[in-house]
């Protein structure tokens, strides 16, 4: 192979999404050049469309909110939470992610990094040993999109509707007809909307926010990024992976990656034949909310040098609800240029006045619980009795009228969902289970066992409510449960739920320096990866908000000190 170069950096960057920002920036404080190849239009990636929040145990701006945090106590509940056992979560990774977590962030805020500590956002399984109840993930503060100039077109963000607020601020605006917090909130939210259409601000908050401001970031330090110069092949020499080779302007460019080459490009989720080969079924890529580049080509670039892979299988679920005809509903459903945006429950499914079964009337997990896990209970139940996808949420008068569902907003159940058949509305649970399917004395069953629970506040069968994590997304309004209301007030509403999710969450098999391994356990000499297009060091659980990012950011940063020869400090 000709050793003819186009262009030369240090430490080329593939994909721009949360960790390759950061590892850029890395490279150069070392003194060393780096670059950012993104094959979409957009930079920032899956990061840039997600909530916007870092998981990262015992960080600095936790501590400074007067919440106490050790590396023992961090592994402590990392142990308890993530209990499989792969080659991601390998003992070394776990203590290298505690360990350089907190340095990351504090290399980030002294880069002009600015966060929000989440107070009250608390772990996912705060139950368990070492479990923080007030939680240990950050956000990005609020970012002006203007501040990046022509680069503001090019920010990776959702689609959706976008507001100038902070993620921990959503459970209690979504209480804004329940409590005087709820109020609270909606005020200053208002207030921050008016404050920009007076100003022309164009304030991003969730992962706009984070993006934003790495993208803002990138661009002072005048680090090179190039969108729309997807990969086309891995450039391999005597074993060693050297660099690139990039479709840009029409023609190839090789570029060489003089210390190493970092994928940080995502996963699969867009990809059918992908989904088909490796995740559960029933799939489908229509139900996924990740990044439009979510496509998994590198990933089988890298298979194809060797790479190894793991939890192929897994994704980050978020539970979707869709129409009889699969596709989301009509109003709200869609952007407005079209694209199709899949409700994503997990603060609407928290709150009470609902519960989710199966086709055969049952529950099978705790609603108000971790969403990733609520996505495997579904396939788990999927293949024991095939009737699980979809499931169905029963809903009572109640929810609609305090709660919002989707885009509706509480009181609103609009016309269309009811003519399509999105929504199901009945005067009786009997009428509910005959228009749905739903077998009509396993429904009976339920809700009778279901409201018992209700008066009582005590889930026996899932635990709900019985976690900080559950609480601080309920109605604090309800006694003696926040997330238990018992399902008794007509109408009743039905909707058809789906394992949706925001990404993949397996793939390539790295050490504790982010190099890529072989399934012999050796390191492909000069490849590295972080993200979503690798087995993640949280394996098959989501410990707490931001957890896919926190690792991403982390293994980003862990990545560029070795292949540059620096040791994280």
């Amino acid at each position: 192979m000709s050793n003819k170069w186009d262009e030369s950096f240090d430490l080329v960057v593939v994909g721009s999404g949360g960790g390759s920002m950061c590892a850029a920036l890395v490279a150069k404080q070392l003194g060393k050049s780096a670059l950012i190849v993104e094959k979409l239009d957009k930079v920032g990636g899956s990061t840039g469309f997600s909530g916007g929040v870092w998981w990262v145990p015992n960080n600095p701006v936790m501590k400074r909110a007067g919440v106490a945090d050790s590396p023992e106590r961090a592994r402590e509940y990392l142990d308890a939470a993530v209990t499989y056992d792969g080659p991601g979560t390998s003992p070394a990774r776990r203590d290298a992610f505690i360990r350089t977590g907190p340095m990351m962030i504090d290399f980030l805020e002294r880069q002009g990094m600015q966060f929000v500590y989440a107070d009250g956002w608390s772990d996912y399984y705060d139950e368990l040993p070492g479990g923080e109840p007030r939680g240990r993930s950050l956000l990005a503060n609020l970012f002006d999109t203007r501040e990046l100039g022509d680069w503001e077109r090019r920010l990776s963000r959702y689609k959706g509707f976008s507001l100038p607020a902070w993620m921990h601020e959503m459970p209690t605006l979504l209480l804004v007809k329940r409590t005087w917090a709820g109020k609270k909130v909606a005020l200053g939210l208002a207030w921050r909307i008016l404050k920009g259409k007076l100003t022309g601000a164009r304030l991003a908050g969730a992962g706009a926010a984070i993006q934003g401001r790495m993208l803002q970031m990138a661009l002072r330090e005048k680090l090179p990024i190039w969108p729309e110069a997807p990969l086309s092949q891995l450039v391999v020499e005597d074993g060693r992976v050297t660099g690139v080779v990039v479709r840009r302007n029409g023609r190839d460019v090789r570029v060489q990656a003089r210390d190493g080459v970092l994928l940080n490009v995502g996963g699969f989720s867009r990809n059918a034949r992908m989904r088909k080969a490796y995740q559960p079924q029933p799939s489908s890529a229509n139900w996924t909310n990740a990044n439009p580049g979510d496509t998994g080509e590198v990933i089988e670039m890298a298979m194809a040098l060797g790479a190894a892979t793991d939890c192929m299988n897994e994704a980050w679920w978020v539970v979707t609800s869709l129409g009889p005809d699969g596709k989301p509903p009509r109003p709200g459903g869609y952007a407005d240029d079209g694209t199709p945006l899949p409700f994503m429950h997990h603060l609407d499914l928290s709150l009470p006045y609902s519960i989710m079964v199966d086709q055969l009337g049952e529950r099978f997990c705790d609603e108000a619980g971790a969403y990733m896990e609520i996505g495997q209970r579904m396939y788990e139940r999927e293949l024991k009795t095939g009737r699980a996808v979809p499931s169905w949420v029963i809903m009572d008068s109640r929810q609609r009228a305090y709660y919002p569902w989707g885009t509706a907003q509480p009181g609103q159940v609009p016309k269309e969902w009811l003519d399509s058949g999105y929504m199901i509305k009945a005067g009786s649970i009997e009428e509910l289970a005959a228009r749905t399917g739903i077998d009509r004395a396993g429904l009976q069953r339920t809700l009778e066992r279901f409201n018992g629970f209700c008066a009582t506040g005590v889930d026996k069968d899932f635990g709900r409510g019985s976690r900080a994590f559950d609480r601080c997304h309920g109605d604090p309004t309800v006694k003696p449960n926040p997330n238990l209301g018992a399902i008794e007030k007509p109408p009743f509403y039905a909707v058809r739920m789906y394992p949706g999710d925001v990404g993949t969450a397996g793939g390539l098999v790295t050490d504790e320096h982010a190099r890529v391994l072989r399934s012999d356990g050796s390191a492909i000499d000069g490849l590295y990866a972080t993200g979503n297009c690798t087995a993640s060091v949280v394996g098959r659980c989501y410990p707490g908000a931001g957890a896919s990012i926190g690792a991403s950011f982390t293994f980003g940063y862990i990545a560029a000190h070795h292949a540059l020869g620096a040791t994280p400090q």
